[in-house]
């Protein structure tokens, strides 16, 4: 099971008529206006990573959860204005008539809680099974149900049972309706998580009786869907860490991005050329990246390929025009390490304008959270163009009231007052627009160039 998938291997199973008959019950006491506030306050506790903007923003808690949730709400939740348990209520009902063979069950209920219970044989529907706790080694006797013909001995259930009334001592318990399958390593990453919190709660309040499993499950079981919140929400987050974003002809696509001012192009066409792990690359188009009439030196680039041997992978790209260097990586990691190259080689001569980090927005599938595989996603070129627009603008109206050292250290707003500078600052405009990004990579300018010009105060171009 890939815990990042919204639709991890959950289950369900049947209970005894007369047990779903005084769940209904307990559920209908739940829901009373005088029970609101304290059911509001028993699932927002059960719930709680998935609350007040936390994990729900990226991934919403599994049916099989907000079952268990609930059965905990019922079961576990002692109200806190002082009303009776939603157990107790039911059994001190005297304005109608509970059968016996529902009543039996208010007992086995009252001291059931949430437990990692493994199996211990196969699985086969309508034959007996054997579980047993994770946390004190308790062994049950369960019914065989089909949901989970497919799990194997070694896994462990994320599930609530209840002690059939009459087994007396024989350990046959029934399924409370619901559970997760986890693998052995989650369930053990899973009741570690929650041991470090009970040893946390047991130092801070300076007592110790929280020692036996069944107590502490009875009172804080809840903590065991916390840590299984925390495990989905830790496999996404590496899932989506190593997504691998490709351009449509299968090339790396380059989303993390710096933006660098410089006025030395001389030295850093030799600071450039001289680190191994770039090799200069001839330009496609070097009149049309040279600039009109030759006002600026020509454009060169640099790329760093992928070190797999056979590989041709090209994982970085460096830009340099003779006020802007521009690096273009396939993640944050790839960018920070050229960053401490540059800032190591240059100095003071580079000065960092922005940069961007933020991969595409992807809705993954489950088959890809599934996959053993890290998911591959393609970034057409439009996609492209609007996130560079993304970029480009924000640094690019903040560049318009930064110092320039092309500009004697005034900012482009005010040299563009100037008769003397308001040339070089459309030149320099000109110079960013033949070499916006959009051209090499997806065919067109990322930006609109006259927003700047008109942010300056210059003239627009026609298109």
């Amino acid at each position: 099971m890939k815990l990042a998938s919204d639709q991890a291997a959950g289950f369900w199973t049947p209970r005894p008529p007369s047990l779903d008959t005084v769940l209904a019950r307990l559920e209908s006491l739940s829901r009373k206006p005088t029970f609101a506030l304290q059911r509001e306050m028993g699932l927002a506790r059960a719930l709680r990573p998935y609350l007040g903007g936390g994990a729900a923003r990226i991934v919403a808690p599994l049916a099989q959860e907000t079952e268990l949730a609930n059965l905990s709400l019922i079961c576990d939740f002692y109200p806190e204005d002082g009303q009776l348990s939603l157990i107790e209520q039911l059994r001190d009902v005297i304005t109608e008539h509970i059968p016996d063979e529902e009543r039996r069950w208010l007992d086995p209920l009252k001291h059931s809680y949430l437990d990692l219970l493994e199996l211990t044989s196969v699985p086969k529907a309508e034959e007996a099974l054997t579980v047993q706790s994770l946390g004190d080694r308790t062994s049950y006797v369960v019914p065989g149900v089909e949901s989970l013909n497919d799990a194997a001995v070694g896994q462990v259930l994320l599930t609530r049972v209840a002690r059939d009334p009459d087994a007396g001592t024989s350990g046959k318990a029934v399924w409370s309706g619901c559970g997760i399958i986890l693998p052995p390593a989650d369930a053990t990453a899973l009741i570690e998580i929650t041991t470090e919190w009970r040893r946390e709660m047991e130092v801070s309040s300076g007592s110790f009786g929280l020692g036996e499993w069944q107590e502490f499950a009875k009172r804080f079981g809840y903590m065991l869907l916390w840590a299984f919140a925390q495990l989905r929400m830790d496999a996404l987050v590496d899932a989506v860490s190593h997504i691998r974003y490709r351009c449509p002809d299968g090339q790396p696509y380059f989303y993390a991005v710096a933006l660098y001012d410089h006025h030395e192009y001389r030295s850093f066409v030799d600071g450039l050329s001289e680190m191994n792990e770039l090799e200069s690359e001839k330009s496609a188009s070097s009149a049309e990246r040279q600039g009109p009439a030759g006002t600026f030196p020509p454009a060169r680039t640099w790329v760093q390929r992928d070190g797999n041997e056979g590989s041709d992978r090209i994982v970085a790209r460096v830009t340099l025009t003779s006020s802007q260097l521009m690096v273009e990586c396939d993640g944050p990691e790839r960018l920070d390490q050229i960053k401490h190259r540059l800032a190591a080689t240059f100095g003071f001569s580079l000065h960092f304008r922005d940069e961007t980090l933020a991969p595409p927005v992807r809705q993954l599938s489950r088959a890809e959270l599934m996959s053993d595989e890290p998911p591959t996603l393609v970034v057409m070129g439009e996609e492209d163009r609007k996130l560079l627009n993304q970029f480009l603008e924000k640094a690019y109206l903040e560049w318009s009231d930064q110092p320039h050292l092309a500009l004697g250290a005034q900012t482009p707003r005010h040299a563009a007052a100037s008769p003397d500078l308001r040339g070089k600052v459309g030149e320099l405009i000109e110079e960013m627009e033949q070499h916006d990004l959009g051209h090499q990579r997806c065919g067109q300018r990322a930006f609109n160039y006259n927003r700047l010009r008109g942010h300056v105060g210059l003239e627009e171009k026609p298109e």
